[in-house]
């Protein structure tokens, strides 16, 4: 394990992320037939990192307008290009290289959550399926360094069945925004142990998939499954699939 970085100097930008918010909600309200439930689970004060599925184009704009806290995002640096980029570095968002370390994003989310704010992070990595087949261990780095309880939010909607990476849900058609009970684990200092981080991962993976499962219970809804064939974006072999989790609750190794 490697040392702790230390948060960086500054603060994302704020200005955009408080004063486009109510706007932004109220857009989305009036476009599609929005529903946010259980934001009274995200703590009024101190950091915090929100936790999302990822199923379609629109969810990290969601999760930056529909949780009652302003939320500085990760979000994948492809994305940080011209007119877009200028905008989301406006709205206080992070870029993320997912192909590498990337340690001026770990220390700018390190420095949100010293400074007590909020952190969003999709921890499968990539649009998909949005059912946490596959989870990277991001969050649960910033939990154990900083001790933040972890919040889980499921997007429900955001893409309609069928639909590719960028689709759009029609207009009017129902959104859910569920946040789910918050996850803790005591902060850890360096050094920690490989093992115990994938254990803890394993933990706050589980809850992740629990929380799901009671949002989609509460709205009597589905995902819309997997992407279509072809339309899947890469994503780096850096966290748990599937298959390790299966082997994880059977004991091997």
């Amino acid at each position: 394990m490697t040392a702790l970085p230390r948060p960086g100097r500054r603060h994302p930008r704020r200005v955009m992320l408080h004063g486009l918010r109510p706007l932004a909600r109220a857009g989305a309200g009036v476009w599609w037939d929005l529903h946010v439930h259980g934001t009274d689970r995200v703590p009024t004060g101190g950091p915090v990192v929100l936790t999302s599925n990822h199923v379609g184009w629109i969810d990290g704009p969601l999760l930056a307008i529909c949780t009652p806290r302003p939320v500085h995002a990760l979000s994948k640096q492809e994305m940080f290009d011209g007119a877009t980029g200028a905008f989301l570095r406006g709205a206080g968002q992070i870029p993320l290289d997912r192909f590498g370390a990337d340690p001026g994003a770990v220390k700018t989310c390190l420095r949100v959550l010293a400074d007590g704010g909020a952190v969003g992070v999709f921890p499968e990595g990539t649009r998909g399926a949005g059912t946490y087949d596959t989870f990277h261990h991001g969050a649960t780095y910033l939990a154990l360094v900083t001790g933040a309880p972890v919040v889980p939010v499921t997007m429900i909607g955001t893409r309609p069945p069928g639909g590719g990476t960028s689709s759009l849900p029609p207009r009017r058609s129902r959104i859910d925004v569920v946040v789910g009970e918050a996850w803790r684990t005591t902060q850890t200092p360096w050094p920690r142990t490989r093992e115990h981080t994938l254990a803890t991962s394993a933990l706050l993976w589980q809850h992740l998939r629990d929380e799901q499962s009671r949002a989609l219970a509460l709205t009597g809804r589905a995902l819309p499954g997997p992407l279509p064939a072809g339309d899947i974006e890469d994503d780096p072999d850096t966290g748990f699939v599937e298959h390790h989790r299966v082997q994880h609750d059977q004991g091997v190794s």
